[in-house]
């Protein structure tokens, strides 16, 4: 029966995101279980994308690219595929009716990874619409279970959010971005580190978008809010570890929350949404 695979392309995505993100894991286990699926689904396609570009080094990564890409959108089309996650993603986005431009946002912004560039503010704010802001509309349409009025309502909020989590992402891997794929994302930023004035003027900028974004994340359905808010909180605790660090530290080591304090975060978290702080 169908059932079957569709069921075990679920459980193919849902493998992908506990193997490569335990935060974002932890976080879609708080979400409705009606959703949880389709989340998954979500990041299991991104997550091959990301591979494609970050770590097949000895493969020709824009042959792959294309193949997926193409694969992509014939599974969208004919509703199945061989491929358990693209056949998982496809479910989601035609349940929810996925616009297909953010599809093609995302992967656009995959290969402008292929060939590193100097980015300036407007091509680092392309890059960043199409690698995360693109991403959590594709979930904002999951969370509103394709409520139109309410995505639109909701979009600002979900871009902003979507921003934050990828320039904490960029802060959090600066010396394996430079060092290992040659990739320098923040406009003026070189090769030989990032100035205090930088950090600072980033670290602003980020925290606007989090103040932004909590006013959306206060505005979601009760099936999606708290899990939202956990990975809200979970970034929101690096951003603050991010901004005791000196310069020097930042480029010289990858910043991370520990387990223990990830558990302390989620309790926090439960209580608040438990006696509706939220």
């Amino acid at each position: 029966m169908k059932s079957i695979y569709d069921e075990y392309a679920f459980k193919a995505s849902k493998h992908v995101t506990k193997t490569y993100s335990t935060s974002f894991y932890a976080g879609v286990r708080f979400l409705d279980k009606s959703i949880r699926n389709d989340v998954h689904a979500i990041y299991g396609f991104v997550r091959l994308a990301d591979e494609i570009v970050d770590s097949f080094h000895d493969f020709p990564k824009q042959q792959l690219l294309d193949e997926f890409r193409a694969d992509t959108y014939k599974a969208i089309e004919k509703q199945i595929s061989l491929n358990p996650v693209l056949h998982a993603f496809q479910m989601a986005v035609n349940k929810y009716n996925i616009d297909r431009s953010l599809i093609d946002q995302f992967l656009h912004s995959m290969e402008m990874d292929l060939n590193p560039l100097e980015y300036n503010q407007t091509s680092f704010e392309e890059y960043i619409l199409g690698s995360a802001e693109v991403v959590g509309l594709m979930c904002l349409k999951i969370f509103v279970y394709g409520d139109q009025k309410k995505y639109d309502e909701l979009k600002p909020y979900a871009m902003k959010l979507g921003s934050a989590f990828q320039k904490i992402n960029f802060l959090r891997d600066l010396k394996d971005d430079v060092e290992g794929l040659g990739r320098i994302y923040f406009p003026d930023l070189t090769d030989a580190g990032i100035t205090l004035e930088d950090k600072l003027a980033i670290e602003a900028d980020i925290q606007q978008e989090f103040d932004e974004a909590y006013i959306g994340i206060k505005m979601l359905p009760k099936s999606s809010r708290f899990g939202v808010y956990v990975s809200y909180v979970y970034y929101l605790k690096l951003l603050k570890k991010i901004k005791r660090k000196d310069t020097t530290e930042l480029m010289n080591a990858r910043i991370r929350v520990s387990d223990k304090a990830k558990i302390a975060l989620f309790f926090k978290s439960y209580v608040r949404n438990s006696i509706n702080l939220l």
